[in-house]
């Protein structure tokens, strides 16, 4: 007897565990994959992780994530059910183009957040457009990562390549440090601003913000339009003035096989008590820019929430 009443307290314990995605159980357990430690969607992420878990039946653990990219072939693997990656990447994995040889479906969109800045960061002031990168060393970020395609559509816009620079492959982290110790000249960094990893870097040296000019913005916009004119304010890193750049979305995103339940309880947690998020991006937060993504459907649990809130988002 005491046997069989192990044997059905451990499944019950399993089946608790495995409620989060394809268990059909309110209140599972969700791993979301964010990025670098240094970057915005880590520490956001924990923020958002720890808010869900407090004010809802469902749990979310924020990790380490790969970027854009890795965050979404770790779901799709199933070692992940909540990623955060760029709105143009997302794209790229739902149609099977750029960075992804095939698509990848297996995932939905829950809410758009903010807007994530191309941030070109130099501690050089001679550096103050695009084309003044040309045979400087550049992090272009971690190769295959999401920043690394918006370095190549940055660089593109002003008819530049790779081979017109002497590239890096670096981590937000990691190019920080490259940049304090005179190893690389600039480092694109995309992310919303301010990002740790620069706020840490402005903390002991001026750092500067090379800016996009109207007309190569125009030709990045045509040729990629996932990309919006945005500005970076002058109190981010103590700038001079206001940086003007280009932004993708920074969005989350869910496996489908997800619980309708947990990913409602996900949008709950975040957008019913947002003045309680002890970070920044807080203030970008909003019900319409959340439902605004048309590149790939929604969550079931997602448009159940916003629908509720008398928005209507695509779903599959």
């Amino acid at each position: 007897m005491k046997k069989i009443v192990s044997l059905l307290l451990a499944v019950m314990m399993m089946a608790t565990v495995l409620a989060g995605c394809g268990g059909g159980s309110k209140g599972g357990t969700l791993t979301f994959t964010t990025g670098g430690e240094s970057g915005t969607y880590y520490a956001f992420g924990s923020v958002l992780a720890g808010q869900i878990s407090d004010q809802t039946g469902t749990t979310v653990n924020a990790i380490v994530g790969a970027g854009s990219k890795g965050n979404i072939e770790n779901m799709d693997a199933g070692d992940a059910q909540l990623g955060f990656v760029q709105s143009d990447v997302m794209a790229y994995a739902y149609e099977g183009t750029s960075l992804f040889e095939q698509k990848i479906e297996s995932f939905s969109t829950v809410a758009a957040l903010y807007m994530e800045q191309v941030q070109i960061i130099t501690l050089d002031p001679a550096i103050k457009t695009v084309a003044d990168l040309a045979g400087k060393n550049v992090s272009v970020g971690e190769n295959g990562s999401g920043v690394y395609f918006n370095a190549i559509d940055v660089l593109t816009a002003y008819d530049l390549t790779l081979d017109d620079i002497n590239p890096t492959y670096q981590s937000f982290g990691d190019s920080a440090d490259a940049l304090q110790d005179g190893k690389i000249d600039a480092a694109f960094i995309v992310a919303g601003a301010p990002t740790t990893a620069v706020t840490s870097l402005a903390a002991t040296r001026d750092v500067y913000v090379v800016e996009l000019d109207d007309a190569h913005i125009e030709k990045l916009i045509a040729a990629s339009p996932y990309y919006s004119k945005n500005v970076i304010s002058k109190d981010a890193y103590g700038l001079d003035a206001d940086a003007t750049t280009v932004a993708v979305g920074a969005v989350i995103i869910a496996r489908d096989d997800c619980t309708e339940d947990d990913i409602y309880n996900v949008c709950a947690g975040i957008f019913e008590s947002i003045d309680t998020l002890s970070h920044d991006k807080k203030n970008e937060l909003n019900l319409e820019f959340a439902a605004s993504v048309t590149a790939v459907p929604y969550h079931p649990g997602a448009a159940k929430y916003f629908a509720e809130k008398g928005l209507t988002v695509p779903t599959k």
